[in-house]
């Protein structure tokens, strides 16, 4: 049985999520379907653009995606904090770019004279629009619905477009980020679709090495001072991914290129373990990764008596010895 959104989402434990919505019935709905023949492709753009739009509205920081034929992955920081300090006006203005809102408060951006109980309408509704603009599922619905509507209307059907709600997969700590965000840049190697990163098209990594300060993607420590800077520097990441797509590509499954990343030494992760994770198919993806001691606070946190990943995570996130 699915579990809540909220027995998976839980911002106090982590910002960092990873996420993915696939096609239903898994159908070549955004890439070339073998049996017809018809090429959807351009649909991958649609993704893309969605998202940039998206992370201009949410305060949603994205850092790494993936878009193949009949299905995406995201890996996001929810930024709680800055929702919290936006002010009522600059949250309408957020929201209302991305829905057409009461005429209350569309007078009162306009600068029409409120009296007391319309004053506090105005303020339970940006309230509640705050809230939203923090909430990893809002951001979820306003990404695939819009992608939805336009494929239902190319299509001039009517129906379902994605397989049931997106999966979500909690993120604990710098080295289930790093691991999760090279796993997703990865996903055309994978696949078999790409054999390098800079030729895996609709990817964050593609992105990154075409411009290094992409739209819509956050930018790496070195890059940028801020709380939301990914923690690592853009060349060990580049590096990092480089070296484990040419891990995945070896004929020697258990071969392992001695030349490691130095980042993985600091972070104290097993190379091999990073490369087995990275070949993992996203059907095998756990509620959360991260390192036992974290997987096990977060248990005992949201009340559960057993959470699956405690394995992946001794492996790929030892403790320290």
């Amino acid at each position: 049985m699915p579990k809540p959104r909220t027995r998976l989402v839980s911002l106090d434990d982590t910002p960092y999520y990873h996420c993915i919505s696939r096609c239903v019935r898994r159908a070549f709905l955004c890439g070339v379907d073998a049996r017809t023949g018809y090429d959807f492709s351009h649909r991958r753009a649609w993704i893309v653009e969605r998202l940039q739009e998206l992370i201009e509205v949410f305060t949603v920081e994205l850092y790494a995606y993936a878009v193949m034929s009949n299905h995406y992955h995201v890996v996001v920081r929810v930024d709680s904090e800055k929702a919290m300090q936006l002010s009522d006006e600059a949250v309408a203005a957020r929201w209302l770019s991305l829905f057409k809102g009461p005429a209350i408060v569309r007078d009162w951006r306009a600068g029409k004279t409120m009296g007391e109980g319309e004053r506090v309408i105005i303020a339970d509704l940006c309230a509640t629009w705050r809230e939203r603009l923090c909430d990893l599922s809002w951001f979820m619905r306003c990404l695939n619905e819009a992608i939805a509507r336009m494929a239902n209307r190319e299509d001039r059907c009517t129906g379902r477009f994605w397989e049931g709600r997106f999966r979500s997969q909690a993120l604990l700590g710098e080295r289930a980020l790093l691991a999760c965000m090279a796993y997703v840049d990865l996903n055309p190697i994978r696949a078999g679709m790409a054999r390098t990163p800079e030729a895996s098209d609709f990817t964050s990594v593609q992105a990154r090495i075409k411009n290094a300060r992409p739209r819509g993607l956050s930018l790496f420590a070195d890059q940028i001072e801020a709380k939301t800077a990914i923690p690592f520097s853009y060349p060990e990441y580049l590096s990092l991914v480089d070296w484990t797509g040419r891990a995945m590509r070896t004929s020697k499954a258990g071969h392992i290129p001695a030349d490691c990343p130095p980042i993985l030494e600091r972070l104290r992760m097993d190379p091999a373990e990073l490369v087995h994770y990275a070949r993992r198919k996203p059907n095998r993806m756990r509620h959360a990764l991260g390192s036992p001691d974290d997987l096990r606070r977060l248990a005992q946190r949201m009340g559960l008596k057993f959470i699956a990943g405690i394995g992946l995570g001794r492996r790929l996130c030892p403790e320290p010895g």
